[in-house]
């Protein structure tokens, strides 16, 4: 069964104390993180949603700990002259983690099925062959080791609405906001088509997705770091390394420090 988006409606406010919750869960967090770089793990953290769904608060809060060596921010815009003279996905090998990274893409390969299509940019056979190339694109991160994560943030056309007017409305959010915002919005319907699609097509078991309720930002951020650190975290041993005992005598010596 496909994954309907109004089953991500409610918008129910954060239960509990906010700032406890999320300073808990970005413990967690760098404890995971310190685990893929100590056993060289990698992994990719794929967002999509909505414009104004708030993907960017929460990869803000999610990297809030962890060291800025061992990852990389991948906002995805328009392709490059370069880009669209290769392959749709030929962008997205190039930016694939290195050994204990995580690469963390604001946007991906999913725009071939969304924007693409619904913009005109891919001709129908080019993204109904999208749904093909994408899962074994995906299947192959995945063989080779990689932590997958899939993030859809949903609002609703209300709270999207509301946002954007907070946009035009606050001086130091006008940046955030722009001409594609109002033609996607113009075009919510066919972009649900497309969505429905997309879930129906590459749900998969190597690579599900995981749709997060952004209609309220707190209870989302809290939501969405909590499936994110339970997905990573099944992928990687959370034991803490052993201390190499030269370094620990060497150290003990230097500080003294009793054995």
């Amino acid at each position: 069964m496909t994954i309907d988006l109004s089953d991500y409606e409610a918008g129910e406010e954060y239960d509990g104390k906010y700032k406890h919750a999320l300073a808990k869960i970005q413990k967690r967090l760098s404890h995971i993180h310190y685990a893929h770089i100590v056993h060289k793990r990698r992994a990719i953290i794929a967002f999509e949603g909505w414009d104004a769904a708030g993907k960017g608060g929460i990869i803000q809060r999610l990297t809030a700990e962890w060291d800025p060596r061992y990852f990389e921010v991948w906002p995805i815009s328009a392709p490059t002259p370069e880009e669209l003279a290769h392959h749709f996905l030929w962008r997205f090998w190039r930016r694939l983690p290195a050994q204990h990274n995580i690469a963390i893409f604001d946007r991906t390969w999913y725009g071939r099925v969304l924007v693409e299509r619904v913009e005109g940019f891919a001709s129908e056979a080019e993204w109904q062959r999208g749904y093909d190339e994408i899962n074994d694109f995906e299947a192959q991160q995945v063989a080779v080791g990689t932590t997958l994560v899939k993030v859809f943030v949903h609002v609703t056309q209300k709270e999207q609405d509301k946002r954007l007017a907070a946009r035009l409305e606050h001086p130091w959010k006008r940046w955030k906001t722009g001409l594609d915002d109002y033609r996607n919005r113009a075009k919510r319907k066919d972009y649900l088509a497309a969505m429905h699609d997309m879930f129906a097509h590459t749900d998969t078991k190597l690579a599900p997705w995981i749709v997060i309720d952004g209609n309220d930002k707190k209870a989302a951020r809290i939501a969405a770091l909590t499936a994110i650190a339970d997905a990573l975290e099944k992928h990687v041993p959370m034991e803490p390394p052993e201390l190499d005992p030269e370094v620990e005598k060497v150290a003990r010596k230097a500080l003294g420090l009793k054995g």
